[in-house]
Order: C-alpha cells, then sequence, then structure tokens
C-alpha cells in the first residue's frame, strides 16, 4: 500500500492532471482495493494505475497476470514463452484436447519482428512438466489488437509502425499469449471465487471507465486517449488490459516488457 501510494503522488491523466486531483475517492478507493486483494505489487510493475476521466483503475501487467495464475493455481511454478518465426521448425501436438510443444527450433537469422507467423507461452509446474500450453497464430494476436483501445491496427488491417505494437511486434505478441494463457488459468479457478469475482468486476470496471471517458470527450467535442503506461513511469518517475481477449493490458516500459524467448523444456 505504502508503494501505490507513492505511485499515486505522480500518477497523471492524459492532460498532465494529478490522478489524486482529478479522480474521485471512490474510484481511487476501488483501484487499491483491486491492487490488494489481487496481491498485486506495484514495485514489480504487476500493476498500473491509469485515469479514465475521473476514474482510477488498476490495471495488470503481464507479471500481474503470471503472479495471480500463479496464486489461484499453486502447482505452477514459473512460465515459458517464445516467439516463432518464419523458417523456424515447429510443432505441437493435441493429446485430450490439450495442446503441447514437441519441438522448436530457431536459428538467429529467422528473428524479424516482420516474420512472426505465433507466440506461445506454457505453464510449467515444480518438476518442469507443461500444465497448460497456449498458442496463438499471428492472425490470431491481431484479432486480439484490433480490441485495444490504443488502436495499434490501421483500417487497412496493418499493424502502424509508430506504435508500441509496430515497434516491439515480438515482446507484445508474447504479452498478449501470455495474458490469454493466465487468463485460462484464472478462469477455470474454482478454488477462489472472491479473487475471480473481484478480477472480473475490475476488469469490467476499466472498460466502462474508458467508454464513459470517451462518451464525455465526444460531448465536449474532445479526445480522451488512455493513459500509456510507460508515459505514466516516464513522467512520474501502461493492462491491461482488460483482458487480451479483449484488450491488451497497458503499454509496456522497455523494462517492463517480456524478453523474446523463454526457457522451453528439452530446448
Amino acid at each position: 500500500m505504502k508503494a501505490a501510494w507513492l505511485t499515486l503522488q505522480s500518477t497523471v491523466d492524459k492532460d498532465g492532471r494529478l490522478a489524486l486531483e482529478v479522480c474521485t475517492r471512490d474510484s481511487i478507493a476501488n483501484a487499491l482495493l483491486d491492487m490488494v486483494v489481487q496481491g498485486l505489487n506495484p514495485l514489480k510493475k504487476q500493476n498500473y494505475f491509469i485515469v479514465y476521466g475521473k476514474t482510477l483503475t488498476c490495471q495488470r501487467s503481464y507479471f500481474g497476470s503470471m503472479a495471480v495464475a500463479q496464486m489461484v493455481d499453486p502447482k505452477i511454478a514459473e512460465f515459458a514463452f517464445a516467439v516463432v518465426y518464419e523458417g523456424d521448425t515447429f510443432k505441437y501436438g493435441i493429446h485430450n484436447g490439450k495442446k503441447h510443444v514437441t519441438e522448436h527450433e530457431q536459428e538467429i537469422q529467422n528473428v524479424d519482428k516482420k516474420k512472426i507467423v505465433a507466440a506461445y507461452c506454457i505453464a510449467l509446474d515444480k518438476e518442469g512438466n507443461p500444465f497448460r500450453t497456449e498458442i496463438m497464430t499471428i492472425d490470431e494476436i491481431h484479432q486480439a489488437w484490433k480490441q485495444s483501445k490504443m488502436n495499434p491496427i490501421d483500417d487497412k488491417g496493418n499493424v502502424k509502425e509508430t506504435s508500441t505494437h509496430g515497434k516491439f511486434a515480438a515482446d507484445m505478441a508474447l504479452k498478449t499469449v501470455i495474458n490469454k494463457c493466465c487468463k485460462s488459468i484464472i478462469n477455470a479457478s474454482s478454488d477462489n471465487a472472491l479473487l475471480l469475482d473481484k478480477i472480473n468486476r475490475n476488469e469490467d470496471l476499466a472498460d466502462r471507465a474508458a467508454a464513459e471517458a470517451e462518451i464525455e470527450a465526444e460531448a465536449n467535442q474532445g479526445e480522451v486517449l488512455e493513459i500509456e503506461p510507460e508515459k505514466a513511469q516516464e513522467e512520474a518517475v501502461d493492462q491491461s488490459q482488460a483482458s487480451e481477449d479483449q484488450t491488451d493490458m497497458g503499454n509496456p516500459t522497455s523494462e517492463d516488457l517480456p524478453k523474446t524467448q523463454g526457457r522451453v523444456p528439452g530446448f
């Protein structure tokens, strides 16, 4: 809570106004409560405080999604993740309806952000065995990006080169698949209904607050953009996300972005 309060001292909205001055007391209290209930730590960049109009919301980063997934299912020890490029040797199997990566070989010359074909995330148990695997093609990833309020996809369906998704395509692809993998684990949990209800309520609140801010901006013939976490971090010291099925959460700093290659057992 002390770390969160210090962070809020310099959290600002799109116009540079302090969140503590423009946001309602109820939304500030709810954002802090959401953080505490989910067990998120702002010092570890597991969450971001984002201002939508007069509402403060707490949104998980991909670090936070992994932390919550491990919390609701203690069998998960760590996560492995990687991007698949054109020219890679990539194979996976399906057993009892569950996917599992069987082979992934990559050469350095294949690494090109314009030649990404897929990305995957694997939740590993304490013995290093795959617990859950999520694989997304680049088309599925782009479809998820279209739901983002940051609008990284143009009218022709191409990724905007100047957007974070365009500059750090591999990292953002990993964020997308990691968030999807974690969301599946969190939603499948049956032993922590209170936490799950709080998580879903927080995501609904963020979406509703963003929509209300947009409506208010249109009424005032202005434009309201969500505060990008990287901007908030730079000016102060983005998870999204709403979920990646709906949006990817926040805009990361370079330190917040995942490494483009995770560990896969046996490779």
